[in-house]
């Protein structure tokens, strides 16, 4: 498609009124938009894609192999239980910013205990401890975003 061809699309477009125009060949990519009621201008994206581009299959990538440190720390870990979040929201480790936080690194925890709370639409939600046993580590950072299932404490049960 050369210049003349793409002007006299730019063109059709404008006076069609549609707002928007895509158009894709093997070798070629446009795209039309005109001009919304505040701007009153038309934008025009040319994209040239190489053939040799669009026809090569993507390589996965191979994991590194596993490291004996790698595997010490995996058989290290999984003697703990992994207190992991019920919701999505952000993580807090104190009730709030001038307090002090609910558990650090080697704090003995009971059932039931409040281990951190996690904000989800503007309510603050304690999590509480299932098991009893030391905080061996904090997976998150604190007022971090956490995901559902995420893990969020490492805990000695013994």
């Amino acid at each position: 498609m050369d210049i003349k061809e793409i002007q006299s699309l730019i063109k059709f477009v404008a006076k069609s009124g549609a707002s928007e125009v895509k158009l894709e060949t093997d070798d070629i990519k446009i795209t039309i938009r005109t001009g919304s009621a505040t701007s009153g201008h038309e934008t025009t994206y040319v994209h040239q894609v190489p053939v040799a581009q669009a026809t090569m299959a993507p390589v996965a990538a191979e994991a590194p192999a596993p490291t004996a440190a790698d595997q010490s720390k995996a058989e290290e870990d999984s003697k703990f239980i992994t207190i992991k979040s019920p919701i999505i929201g952000t993580f807090y480790r104190k009730p709030s910013p001038d307090k002090p936080s609910f558990v650090e690194v080697g704090s003995t925890i009971a059932k039931g205990d409040v281990l951190c709370v996690i904000e989800a639409m503007k309510l603050f939600n304690d999590i509480e401890s299932e098991v009893s046993g030391k905080i061996v580590k904090i997976l998150v950072d604190d007022a971090s975003p956490v995901e559902f299932d995420q893990p969020l404490f490492l805990v000695d049960p013994s």
